[in-house]
């Protein structure tokens, strides 16, 4: 069965919605049809990004401001979506931090786990019941290449992409008879546009312009893939190379490797 239609009902729910992928999946939702529920911290940024999605594609755009590495906001807006009929929900929310674990903050750590881990987790099982109920449905999770291997000095979001990699491959085998898709995203470098030189993070000074991916192509690709009940989308010449590095590769050769990069990441 396909994802659902759009329907003025039915909401499609985008976390993360203020930037990068998750602006992007909402546009593409948008110019699909779909009605929105778009979610992230900054409020005036969501409130932009429905008024013009609103003007050119004419679809509802409810904001929601939620930070969901806090459980308490997480709950109450979990519970919200239980009680909505949701026909699509693309989790894309997440966070990375990079350097040695020891040296990082504790906190920060710790609410990276609560959004890449548990802001998924807990979104999937609010909406899940009422998608099975309908026999209809669709969940895009933003996991990464990163969550393939290890990777010192990014372990945390490794780690927690390892979980929400692993999860969405499972929950896809539970759900081919209920009518329920789920694709797992798991992308390299995206952005927006060419910075310029002197407004590069390290990041895009690090990794050459040829192997970055657009936002917008990847919203597509994204997309495309959920309706057709793909296991994963692999977007890009980096996130491919990686996939294949960590299935092939020793890991004790590979770890090395990838960590001294991220070493530079984090300023070292």
């Amino acid at each position: 069965m396909p994802v659902p239609a759009p329907h003025p009902d039915a909401r499609a729910v985008v976390t993360g919605a203020s930037q990068n992928i998750g602006e992007a999946l909402a546009t593409e939702l948008a110019a699909r049809g779909h009605h929105l529920i778009v979610t992230a911290r900054r409020e005036d940024v969501l409130n932009a990004l429905a008024d013009r999605l609103t003007e050119r594609y004419g679809v509802t755009v409810e904001v929601r401001p939620v930070d969901l590495s806090d459980p308490t906001e997480r709950t109450k807006f979990a519970d919200e979506l239980a009680a909505r009929d949701i026909s699509i929900l693309c989790a894309n929310a997440g966070t990375a931090t990079f350097g040695p674990v020891s040296k990082l903050d504790p906190a920060e750590e710790k609410a990276q786990v609560q959004l890449n881990v548990l802001g998924v987790h807990d979104l999937v099982l609010a909406v899940l019941p009422g998608m099975v109920e309908r026999g209809a449905g669709g969940i895009l999770i933003s996991g990464s290449a990163a969550g393939n291997s290890p990777i010192p000095n990014n372990a945390t979001y490794a780690a927690s992409k390892a979980f929400v990699n692993t999860f969405s491959e499972s929950l896809r085998g539970e759900l081919k008879s209920a009518g329920v898709h789920v694709t797992l995203l798991a992308p390299g470098p995206v952005r927006e546009a060419l910075p310029d030189e002197h407004e590069q993070s390290l990041v895009e000074r690090l990794i050459p312009d040829f192997l970055w991916i657009s936002t917008q192509h990847t919203a597509k690709l994204s997309l495309d893939g959920l309706e057709r009940n793909k296991m994963r989308v692999v977007p890009g010449v980096t996130s491919k190379a990686m996939s294949v590095a960590s299935g092939y590769s020793p890991r004790a050769i590979v770890a090395p490797i990838v960590g001294a990069v991220y070493k530079k990441l984090g300023g070292d």
